[in-house]
């Protein structure tokens, strides 16, 4: 899975806690895993108006991770998301967001995020640092991840779940796009929340 070459001083911002040496024993979940789309979802909310939020989806998207149970730090995620799978469930507004005002979706089809670190913190609770690439610039994010369990299915498929979230600062990657309103402030707000919820499939 490609990641675009040009970098950017992009800032993000994220919750994090402190690294805690002591959890459960996961080194049965060591070993590659897909991510299955169809069991998983990749949101965002952003403020509007100054009043409430708009959220949606990306609705296509693929990734692989590698778990290491014993040892986190040796985990890795690569996630590849497809611009143009965009739905909040608004479709003037969903056209808008594909074109050069936000994503540019024709120009850079695909959103990246490529891990660069990993570590366990407490428990069940994780630290994923990585490169997210929205319109062939690069910036660091953060995600704070939490282990959902893992099952093998009634086909047999052992699985993995996880559940993220991150915030980040749009403009950071170019999404700079606004409107002022009347009564003051602007129509977009800044931040926006992502999140996850990714169930994978071992590698046989």
């Amino acid at each position: 899975m490609g990641i675009f070459n040009r970098t950017s001083k992009a800032a993000t911002t994220s919750t994090a806690v402190a690294t805690a040496p002591a959890g459960p024993d996961l080194a049965h979940l060591t070993g590659d895993y897909t991510i299955d789309a169809s069991h998983s979802a990749i949101g965002f909310a952003v403020r509007h108006a100054m009043v409430t939020n708009v959220r949606g989806v990306f609705a296509e998207h693929d990734g692989l991770l590698h778990l290491d149970g014993s040892n986190p730090e040796n985990s890795t995620a690569a996630l590849t998301i497809k611009v143009a799978s965009i739905d909040t469930s608004n479709t003037q507004r969903d056209e808008h967001l594909r074109t050069g005002d936000f994503f540019e979706a024709e120009t850079f089809p695909e959103i990246t995020f490529r891990s660069t670190s990993a570590e366990r913190l407490r428990d069940d609770s994780y630290r994923m640092t990585g490169d997210l690439t929205i319109k062939g610039t690069t910036g660091q994010v953060v995600l704070d991840l939490e282990y959902t369990g893992s099952a093998t299915d009634v086909y047999g498929a052992q699985r993995v779940g996880f559940e993220g979230s991150a915030t980040v600062d749009r403009t950071a990657w170019g999404l700079t796009y606004n409107a002022a309103l009347e009564t003051g402030g602007v129509l977009i707000g800044e931040k926006v929340k992502l999140s996850f919820d990714i169930s994978a499939v071992k590698s046989v």
